[in-house]
């Protein structure tokens, strides 16, 4: 479902895109094609690889861009465009072609996932939407990748629409931390639009309505018997929650009723130390199928410690550290030109700069993902667009950071790894729903890429290889500009 059917986002961009776009309009050919490479420099938190998220919206919104009479209205209002420019945007539709990585695919630094290649103006004032969506869902899907692991096998759910920083983060944060790998949502409108599973419990308010705990927790189960898990922690966890509890689950099994679901939640407090004691004490009540949820302020790094301390846990409710990726919330990809049409080729270009990972690849390129014979992914490799890589006898790459080595792939296995998606405005293929891109990223992670690379601590580092005549004509643009 495309929650953008309903209300035009075309405008949201960034004014210099609209300004550069007018400059284009009144001195160039408007149908000149450029290209422009969607990339970034370096995984969140430390981490050995990021999960692409956001290719879906990206395409919705290029796809339904149109201008209103009244954002042509507000635009001459500024007194900044020429009325041919605006006379243009009223009947503008994006007619270029995007090439991009599935979504959901493993992908590290340095590495166009997304190419627009598309006139000069169209490809311009697309890029902040682009880099918004891209952005955004990679960096909770990476996070939500990180939590999910540190669970070990145990249940994660998206607790965070309360703390996410506006609706649309909520919403679409909920989505791409489903594709990084939660098993499903509290929020109503995620489930509704992407078809994650929700779930929830209950609230202290619920507790606190009634005149005492026991009350509460027996009105809950008997609207609930099926999803019975019940806050503990309002006044009390280990001398009035939880065995108020017990004496509302012995109630539940007196009357003969088998729950589903039912356990405890707990929202505060030593965490660790209170799900020991929960775990002990319902144990002995002969409740051993009873699960222990945990929330509050939890992430990859609380998780992994409670679960060392020994705490007793069955799923976790993970909030504001998820949906805001707070150790880290900035992903910080870009969108940079790499191409210019010029004599009927794409010329290339590139960026320089003294910070070595800010120099751009230049022009329109082709990447592959190398695999062992096991179906390891060993390194990916960058090369020209119209470069044909035959791996079937030992293929020579250059390692960009170690030049000097003499290296090849021998008994290997190239995969493409991006695809045409649209092709003159209009998608060319059916896009993945959101339980399809879950399903390919946990594929990924259980048999291409390596243990090794996700690591929390000191993660090996993926190699980004080069052709050899890629890096060649990467050396010379980068000599000759700065003679």
């Amino acid at each position: 479902m495309n929650i953008y059917s309903n209300r035009n986002i075309t405008m949201m961009m960034d004014l210099y895109e609209l300004t550069m776009a007018n400059g284009f309009f009144l001195t160039e050919d408007k149908d000149r094609k450029v290209a422009f490479d969607v990339f970034y420099r370096k995984n969140p938190d430390g981490g050995g690889f990021s999960i692409f998220a956001g290719l879906r919206q990206v395409i919705e919104y290029i796809e339904g861009m149109h201008f209103e009479k009244e954002d042509i209205d507000y635009l001459r209002s500024l007194n900044t465009f020429d009325e041919a420019f605006l006379k243009y945007l009223t009947e503008f539709k994006f007619t270029g072609d995007i090439y991009s990585f599935p979504e959901g695919t493993i992908m590290y630094p340095g590495e166009p996932v997304i190419t627009v290649v598309a006139p000069l103006a169209e490809a311009q004032m697309v890029e902040t939407e682009i880099l918004s969506q891209v952005n955004h869902q990679s960096l909770i899907a990476t996070k939500a990748r990180r939590i999910v692991k540190s669970a070990g096998g145990r249940a994660v759910s998206d607790f965070g629409a309360r703390r996410a920083h506006n609706n649309d983060a909520a919403i679409y944060g909920a989505r791409a931390a489903y594709i990084g790998g939660v098993n499903g949502t509290a929020t109503v409108s995620a489930g509704q639009y992407f078809n994650i599973p929700v779930g929830g419990t209950m609230a202290h308010s619920f507790v606190m309505f009634y005149n005492d705990e026991l009350t509460a927790f027996r009105k809950f189960a008997a609207i609930y018997p099926d999803n019975c898990i019940l806050l503990v922690d309002t006044y009390d966890v280990l001398h009035q929650g939880v065995p108020d509890a017990i004496k509302v689950f012995e109630e539940m099994r007196e009357k003969g009723i088998r729950s589903k679901n039912f356990g405890i939640r707990i929202d505060s407090g030593d965490l660790a130390y209170l799900t020991r004691k929960s775990r002990k004490m319902l144990d002995d009540a002969g409740f051993k199928d009873a699960k222990i949820v945990i929330s509050n302020s939890l992430d990859e790094y609380t998780i992994k410690s409670i679960l060392d301390q020994g705490g007793c846990v069955d799923s976790f409710g993970v909030g504001e550290r998820l949906i805001t990726s707070k150790s880290e919330p900035v992903f910080g990809a870009v969108y940079k030109l790499c191409a210019v049409e010029e004599d009927g080729r794409m010329s290339p270009r590139i960026k320089i700069s003294d910070t070595p990972e800010k120099i751009t690849n230049p022009g329109l390129k082709s990447v592959y993902r190398i695999y062992d014979e096991s179906g390891h992914a060993v390194a990916d490799l960058i090369t020209g667009a119209d470069e044909k890589v035959d791996l079937s006898k030992p293929y020579r790459f250059v390692d960009p950071e170690k030049p000097w080595k003499n290296r090849s792939f021998i008994g290997y296995t190239a995969k493409p790894m991006q695809k045409l998606i649209v092709s003159g405005g209009k998608r060319t293929c059916e896009l993945p729903d959101t339980r399809e891109i879950a399903e390919y990223v946990n594929d990924q992670l259980t048999n291409e890429i390596w243990d090794t690379e996700q690591r929390f601590e000191n993660p090996h580092k993926h190699y980004i290889d080069m052709s050899p005549d890629y890096y060649e004509m990467k050396m010379s643009m980068l000599y000759e500009k700065q003679h």
